[in-house]
Order: structure tokens, then sequence, then C-alpha cells
């Protein structure tokens, strides 16, 4: 981990904080004064500040954040757009987003001081579960590719104007449900497996129905409840329970994906 995010994740101090500590030469890894921000921090190596030891976090946390319409998941937009970061008190400024929900998606959306509990969630098959509005009905052929999947050459009606992916393949939706089937308009509950490039809103763009309103309700079983729109809260202790319980499953599994590696490259 570059030194920078080291010092943020296991200290009081922002980012930018940090940097500057780093600058002024008030940084130690071992013995040696270190001044560049980007200097990978081996598991192994003790770091100090101002002659302190820095002592690694053991514990983490998360956070719920009901994100509304009209905020980026970002630390900084170069058009000056507002950020999740303008709302969240000062004490999660360093807190890391698990995946994205854009512009203008609204709700849950998990935040860690762990990089690690970051990265796992981000990469897990965990249900994220979504309220879904679009114009016109839903039709025969929407529920086949909810059902069976999809593949698209071009998937950019629905996607950023300035993406640069182009195609798209579409898993089978964990779950859905039809709340409301009408030519006007249509409300759906959905449930995906993975958090693709606005994959909802590719998704229905394909079919020509606009997504009017798109909100996350639940991400691994994390739900959003009645939290309001802009506040935070933290987990519950169930949630906690539940999620290091994911975590130590998901270590195991890749310490026996490493194990059987090894066992294959010292095979004869």
């Amino acid at each position: 981990m570059r030194l920078n995010k080291f010092i943020s994740h296991n200290s009081a101090y922002s980012r930018r904080e940090a940097e500057t500590l780093i600058k002024n030469g008030a940084v130690k890894v071992g013995n040696k004064t270190v001044k560049e921000p980007f200097y990978e921090v081996k598991d192994n190596d003790r770091v100090y500040i101002n002659g302190k030891p820095l002592k690694k976090k053991r514990t983490f946390t998360v956070i719920v954040y009901n994100k509304p319409k009209g905020e980026l998941v970002t630390k900084k937009d170069d058009r000056g757009r507002r950020t999740i970061y303008h709302t969240l008190p000062q004490k999660f400024r360093h807190f890391i987003p698990i995946g994205r929900l854009d512009f203008a998606t609204e709700g849950l959306l998990l935040l860690t001081d762990s990089p690690k509990v970051a990265k796992a969630l981000m990469e897990s098959d965990l249900e994220r579960v979504y309220n879904v509005k679009i114009k016109g009905p839903v039709t025969p052929k929407m529920e086949r590719a909810m059902s069976e999947g999809m593949e698209l050459s071009d998937a950019r009606a629905g996607g950023h104007e300035k993406s640069e992916i182009e195609s798209m393949v579409f898993a089978p939706f964990f779950a859905y449900k039809i709340v409301k089937n009408s030519p006007g308009y249509s409300k759906l509950k959905i449930a995906l497996t993975e958090g693709k490039n606005r994959e909802i809103r590719r998704f229905f763009a394909h079919f020509g129905a606009q997504v009017l309103d798109l909100k996350r309700v639940e991400f691994g079983g994390v739900a959003l409840n009645a939290l309001p729109t802009g506040k935070t809260r933290y987990l519950t202790k169930k949630e906690y329970s539940d999620l290091k319980e994911f975590l130590k499953e998901t270590e195991k599994k890749e310490r026996e994906v490493k194990d059987a590696d090894n066992r294959n490259k010292n095979k004869p």
C-alpha cells in the first residue's frame, strides 16, 4: 500500500494531511525518512510519524450512506460538481466507497476505512438489490434476458457519453419481481450479483426503455430501510457479524487457491 494511504487508513490524518507530513520529513519507514507519498509500504514495515510508531488498525468500520441523486461517488470532480464527500461528516472523509452509484442513482452506498474490506466486497458476488422505474412496459424479451442473460457488442446506449465501454456481457439477474407493468411506466425490484458500469441503465436501454428512477436498497444483506436521504449509519452488530463471517470465508478460499497454486508449481 502507498505510504500516504497507509497513514490515512491507520490514523485520523486525511490522505492530503498525510502527504504534507511526508513531504515535510515527519515520516520514517524503519530508520529511513521517506518524502515520497507513493512509497510502497510492505507488510513488515514499521512507520513512524514525528518519532511515534503508527500502529496498524486491527479493526474496521463500515457505514451505510443514503446517497441522494446529483452526487458523484468520487473524491473530487474536475467540473466542480457535488460529491458524496461534500455531504459526509468530516470523520468519514477518508472512507472508501464500496462500488459506485452514478450521478442520477440514489440509495445505499457502503463505505469503509479498510482497503481490504472494500476490495473483498467490491469483488464479491453478494446481492445488490435495486428498485427500478422504467418508461413503458416490461416486455417478454426483457424478461427472457433477465432470466437468461445476454451479450451486447454495442452496449453504449444507457452508458455515460464519455464511457469507453462499448460491449458488455449481462449475467442472468439473480432475481427480479415486476411490481407494476403498464404502457406508461413500470416498476421492478431486481437483484444482481455484480456491479458493472451503468449495467441496469444499459440493460433496459437496449430494449428502448429509459430508466426513470434507480435506487439501490440493499447490498450483501445490509438494507437501507428507513435511513433518510443524505444520512449515514453504522452497521448493526448482526451486520458486522455477518460481514466478518463473509470475510473469514473469503480469506479461507483465497488461502486454498494460493496453496493449490503452490502445489502445482512444485510438481515435477
